[in-house]
């Protein structure tokens, strides 16, 4: 009877990749819902830091030449920024589920591995965007505007989107490579900190001295800041002595951005593997 059973019983179709991460991606947003002090660092600290710099540093910086003053200049630095921290949450997020056996109870199901990378992205970069949504609201209070048009704003929008989803590869290497959450914050708190501020995030890059004004303005996140300045009609005059990136952000941004994801994709999944093999 038993055989019989087993012989008539229907085989399991396991879902499709788009199906096994939307749940991936679910089980994320609902760990959110039931642990809403997550969405600190996208929430009371991009307020926190704009209205910080807005007020406190704004009145010792000067941008002459901004429609609105340091304010406006200031907002498209906090989100390229807060953007490149989308690295940091993806690398502490996975770290911990692989810690905690949740990635191998999810390798023993019957869905593709690569679902589990694809929902930890999509849910990271969600969680990203809602930082820069609070950003914007936030900066409207403060005196910034959209000065150039809807379609170069979106278009600035999308940089951003572009450039959080590079930085999600660099967190999954981060994460996969880490034995640790504290590992991977240290690491993380030491590297992308001083990458965002040795830019023009929150001061012009002309005041600094000629060897470190060239690496500020080769960092990549000044190049997409500078982008999404001059897209939102927010930038300054650029000096005729500046880096070429400085002259071309927008090209500089996408090239930067498809050659990041290029590089460290393929070395982000094989240590992943490696990871949850070992």
């Amino acid at each position: 009877m038993t055989t019989m059973l087993t012989a008539t019983r229907p085989p399991i179709n396991p879902p499709s990749m788009l199906r096994a991460s939307a749940t991936v991606v679910w089980r994320n947003l609902i760990h959110i819902k039931r642990m809403p002090e997550m969405l600190m660092d996208v929430t009371i600290q991009p307020v926190m830091f704009v209205l910080l710099f807005a007020y406190v540093f704004g009145g010792s910086i000067a941008v002459d030449g901004s429609p609105a003053g340091y304010r406006e200049w200031l907002m498209a630095g906090i989100m390229g920024q807060t953007i490149a921290f989308a690295s940091f949450i993806v690398a502490v997020g996975l770290t911990a589920d692989i810690d905690k056996g949740i990635v191998d109870r999810m390798r023993s199901l019957p869905i593709n591995p690569a679902a589990v990378l694809v929902g930890r992205s999509i849910s990271s970069l969600m969680h990203s965007s809602i930082g820069i949504l609070v950003m914007s609201v936030t900066g409207l209070f403060v005196g910034w505007r959209i000065r150039d048009g809807l379609p170069n704003a979106v278009l600035a929008y999308l940089l951003l989107l572009m450039w959080g989803f590079a930085m999600i590869w660099v967190g999954i290497l981060v994460g996969s490579a880490m034995r640790s959450v504290e590992s991977v914050n240290g690491l993380m708190f030491t590297t992308m900190f001083p990458i965002t501020f040795l830019a023009n995030t929150f001061a012009p890059t002309s005041n600094m001295p000629h060897w470190l004004r060239v690496i500020a303005e080769w960092n990549p996140i000044s190049s997409l800041v500078q982008a999404v300045r001059q897209l939102w009609g927010n930038d300054l005059p650029v000096p005729a002595d500046a880096q070429l990136p400085m002259h071309h952000p927008i090209l500089t941004t996408l090239i930067w951005t498809i050659g990041l994801t290029v590089v460290i994709a393929p070395l982000a999944i094989r240590a992943f593997q490696r990871r949850v093999q070992q």
